[in-house]
């Protein structure tokens, strides 16, 4: 079973594309794109994913993608 990275389609728009077309190339990682996580206040204000029920967040699309996999890093997926 491959962990899940989940992103916002709002955020999508606002920067976070890059990130979500590079982890789609991971064959290791499921990603999907939603309507709307629920973060808006949290989207307004930065780039961020949501990996296995966690939020992670980014200043830019490097910084992002570095924190999803430091993130998947550090809790694998028993």
């Amino acid at each position: 079973m491959n962990p899940l990275v989940e992103f916002c389609i709002n955020n999508l728009m606002s920067g976070s594309q890059e990130v979500f077309e590079q982890l789609e190339k991971d064959p290791d990682i499921d990603v999907v794109e939603l309507g709307c996580t629920s973060n808006c206040a949290l989207c307004a204000m930065t780039l961020f994913a949501v990996v296995e029920g966690d939020l992670v967040m980014g200043e830019t699309p490097e910084q992002l993608l570095d924190n999803i996999y430091k993130q998947l890093e550090e809790n694998p997926i028993v």
